[in-house]
């Protein structure tokens, strides 16, 4: 039996809750605890291959289920799951997060009162309850001088580990969602750059305060091949991000410095005798060699 108050359940009709999921089944029992009196539940599985699916089946019963054919990338992802949305806004939510409703509520009354802006975040924890950088200024601006936010705050990049977006404001500011060019890694840097950039307001919201089991949300048997991947996107969304944002030529003197150092790098992980750091290493290294051999990235 819900407890919720009539305020947090009309807020949270006002919501859609988007979750990708990739070989996150393990993520499902505190994602369905946290979600059972969200009426408004997407998840957008990426080709898992563990029974994500099913346990969402089981145990988030409300839950639209999406299943992509393929693994598109977090971004692509959840442009589908916002794409099917109805509600005013949708609550992007990464499946290694401890969230309950009431906080939910809490972000979408906070947001309806807010008539500019376009996106709202909480801030981070870790395991332990300490907070997590999960937002910043403008990079220009420089770094603050004060500790973390105290009140609600406009900022120049928030994390979409949780994301409350206004669909039609921010659709209207920047035409759009994710990039999906961005398969994992700087999708949101690049989502709030674009929206700091139309003047489409990003708040934080430190009095809301949402447990981010970080790296938590994928498992598979074969660690050492996730690590790879995740060096890859990485150094290849770096590449683009400054292509996209600085220029052609910067994303090819990026390119060409960053393969310098990831072989150094490499030779550095073989001496440290660290699987898992030497996985992660080599998957960068391969990752900025296909994307030069692509020459998707080339000076004008």
């Amino acid at each position: 039996m819900s407890l919720l108050s009539p305020a947090d359940a009309a807020a949270l009709g006002r919501v859609t809750v988007i979750t990708v999921t990739y070989n996150s089944a393990h993520c499902v029992p505190a994602l369905a605890a946290g979600l059972a009196d969200c009426p408004h539940v997407t998840v957008v599985d990426n080709a898992s291959a563990d029974d994500s699916r099913a346990a969402v089946a089981r145990q988030l019963p409300q839950a639209k289920v999406f299943a992509l054919p393929s693994n598109q990338g977090y971004g692509a992802a959840n442009n589908a799951g916002i794409a099917a949305a109805t509600t005013p806004y949708v609550l992007l939510l990464n499946p290694d997060c401890v969230v309950a409703a009431d906080q939910i509520a809490e972000l979408v009354r906070w947001a309806d009162g807010d008539v500019q802006s376009a996106m709202w975040v909480p801030q981070l924890t870790d395991g332990a309850g300490g907070d997590e950088v999960n937002y910043s200024m403008p990079r220009h601006w420089g770094a603050p001088r004060t500790g973390g936010a105290e009140g609600p705050l406009c900022v120049g990049y928030a994390c979409a580990a949780v994301l409350l977006i206004h669909v039609e404001r921010l659709r209207a500011s920047i035409g759009g969602f994710f990039d999906p060019r961005f398969f994992l890694y700087y999708e949101d840097e690049d989502l709030c750059l674009r929206a700091f950039d139309a003047r489409a307001p990003i708040v934080v919201l430190p009095q809301v305060r949402i447990a981010h089991l970080a790296r938590g949300s994928v498992r598979g048997p074969r660690p050492w091949r996730s690590e790879y991947w995740r060096g890859w996107h990485h150094a290849q969304s770096k590449i683009r991000f400054a292509a996209k944002h600085q220029g052609a030529a910067a994303g090819v003197k990026l390119l060409a410095r960053s393969i310098a150092r990831a072989r150094l790098l490499v030779a550095a992980r073989v001496l440290a005798l660290s699987p898992r750091l030497l996985a992660r290493a080599w998957g960068r290294l391969q990752g900025l060699l296909a994307l030069r051999d692509s020459r998707e990235i080339t000076a004008p």
